[in-house]
């Protein structure tokens, strides 16, 4: 993908969570209103070739990994109430190793190093993934590029639909209004989050360094202190804030002389997230190998 955050899982070793998806036998496109699965290769044998080794007919076999963190529970809960999906659990002694054979598609919510041992095992087993964990160094995205060669990869910063429509009108706002208009980005989250900032707001900053021919790495300015002397104009301020229990909240502001703009997102509950972690993770079943963002699966095109 969040700004709410959902990187917030737990280790790998932590416990993993099997869902599966009974609706899904006439849907392999993914969602309603999801964009026609028109890269879909051979994903009724390859569900055949599943099915024979044990799994219920026409279900989707989902392994969450990370689903005793914050958001793995929610993600769990949601598909309790989920007509049609069932849920089964496993131990923290269970390896992933021996679930990811039985699983038709994983979704990972833990952390950026455990994420790279999940993704490693989807790549060899060819098994779709969704990473909803943040926090990624560059030489991370790489190796999650790589994986993406031989299977299909969705990272998503945020799995909300809001904050992926925020996405869209902040690069947007940004190629637009022009350098006149200076860029400062505030996020904040609760006390527990680990890394700053958020995927959200690096991603903000990213689309619109893009919008502007600019640099995420030589131009973003996290927080000042000091006599830092005037703000250059193209600097992307980056700002994180934590305490107590916010969900999570993203503002971009444009300041320009006699205006300013300001464009927010707020979550209010974490299965906001949740949903569309599931939409996901339907959507990318059957998808050709490569690396997937939340805006194919809402078919929101090019940012």
């Amino acid at each position: 993908m969040s700004l709410p955050s959902q990187d917030e899982g737990s280790p790998s070793v932590e416990r993993a969570s099997l869902l599966s998806s009974e609706a899904l036998a006439k849907e392999d496109a993914g969602p309603k209103g999801a964009p026609p699965n028109t890269n879909a290769v051979n994903a009724g044998s390859e569900r055949e070739r599943r099915e024979r080794k044990g799994s219920t007919p026409g279900a989707l076999r989902l392994l969450v990994h990370g689903a005793t963190g914050r958001l793995g529970k929610v993600i769990v809960e949601v598909a309790q109430t989920q007509a049609g999906l069932a849920i089964k659990g496993a131990t923290r002694q269970d390896p992933v190793d021996k679930l990811i054979s039985s699983a038709d598609v994983v979704l990972d919510v833990t952390a950026p190093a455990a994420t790279i041992t999940v993704a490693r095992l989807c790549s060899e087993n060819q098994i779709p993934l969704v990473v909803g964990t943040t926090g990624h160094t560059q030489e991370q995205i790489k190796a999650l590029r790589l994986v993406s060669e031989r299977c299909p990869v969705l990272l998503a910063p945020n799995f909300s639909l809001g904050v992926n429509l925020l996405f869209w009108m902040a690069k947007t706002a940004a190629a637009k209004l022009g350098k006149d208009f200076d860029v400062e980005i505030v996020e904040l989250h609760h006390r527990l989050k680990k890394d700053a900032p958020s995927g959200t707001a690096k991603r903000l900053a990213e689309l619109i360094a893009a919008a502007r021919e600019l640099s995420y790495e030589k131009n973003a300015r996290h927080g000042r202190e000091g006599l830092v002397g005037e703000r250059p104009v193209d600097e992307i301020g980056v700002h994180a804030v934590r305490g107590g229990d916010i969900i999570g909240e993203h503002t971009v502001l444009f300041a320009g002389l006699g205006e300013r703009l300001e464009l927010t997102h707020k979550a209010s509950s974490r299965e906001t997230f949740a949903r569309g972690a599931i939409q996901a993770a339907r959507w990318i079943v059957g998808r050709r190998p490569g690396l997937y963002e939340m805006r194919d699966v809402l078919g929101l095109g090019e940012e």
